[in-house]
């Protein structure tokens, strides 16, 4: 069956390969916030571990999928310059993007910040990590359609929990329709930014290696400035550090059980 699968996929343009693959985190963004449905307060333990969970997850994923691999291919020279334009990358779109933490509060332009609903708000601050992990999946499935599976499905594993953290807060204002509107909307996010490496590998192919670790960037840019400031500013570092450890050893487990 999943050789069936890649040989399937194998047979697509690697924009329409990336595309497709995206669709497995974005759907299962979307399944996270179901819950919501019958989960109308803030589970604090539950993002507590789960937001750990998902950096232990792309913490790992960044090195096993991108960073070895892109380094395997091409000279550590061009893996640190993609590296540092993917940082500088995440890090411009976290400027401008206007957006909400539930613990840190808006960051973003000052002047956006009324015009926008906390709705909204809470919904671009998982854009602003779902951007980076489509990258990382569209730059996976452009290197082997297995390992972009493989990015896939962690980062699936790990956007459930981020679905159902960005759907309670919006379910607290009494839309639970809305809520799940925009969890999709978060989630579908990744499936367009997996396109974004595939266009351009499929234009200039010797780019793999150098977008490969600009995703890996941009991940590992995430983790450090976003999410573990996040957790720990909630007073459950605890929590959140099995979390993190739990995350890491299933990324762990995955790539080595689906390699």
């Amino acid at each position: 069956m999943l050789e069936s699968i890649i040989t399937y996929l194998e047979s697509l343009s690697i924009v329409e390969r990336a595309f497709i693959i995206g669709l497995i985190p974005a759907i299962l963004t979307s399944i996270g916030t179901l819950p919501v449905v019958f989960i109308r307060r803030r589970e604090e333990l539950f993002i507590d571990v789960g937001l750990g969970f998902s950096a232990g997850i792309m913490l790992v994923a960044s090195f096993t999928s991108l960073l070895i691999p892109a380094s395997e291919i091409a000279h550590v020279g061009i893996v640190i310059g993609g590296f540092i334009v993917g940082v500088v990358f995440i890090k411009v779109l976290d400027m401008l993007i206007p957006h909400l933490h539930v613990e840190r509060g808006y960051e973003g332009p000052a002047s956006l910040k009324a015009k926008i609903s906390k709705a909204w708000l809470i919904a671009l601050a998982i854009v602003v990590h779902n951007v980076p992990e489509g990258m990382a999946v569209g730059a996976s499935s452009s290197y082997t359609v297995r390992d972009g599976l493989l990015m896939a499905l962690a980062i699936g594993i790990q956007d459930i929990p981020e679905g159902l953290a960005v759907a309670i807060p919006i379910a607290l204002t009494g839309s639970i329709v809305k809520a799940i509107i925009v969890g999709v909307f978060s989630g579908l996010t990744e499936a367009f930014s997996a396109t974004i490496p595939a266009f351009i590998v499929s234009y200039i192919s010797i780019t793999l290696p150098f977008v490969m670790s600009l995703s890996a960037g941009a991940m590992i840019y995430v983790v450090t400035h976003e999410i573990i400031p996040e957790i720990m500013g909630r007073g459950k570092a605890e929590k959140s550090t099995y979390g993190f450890l739990v995350g890491f050893l299933t990324m762990f487990l995955l790539d080595s059980l689906l390699k």
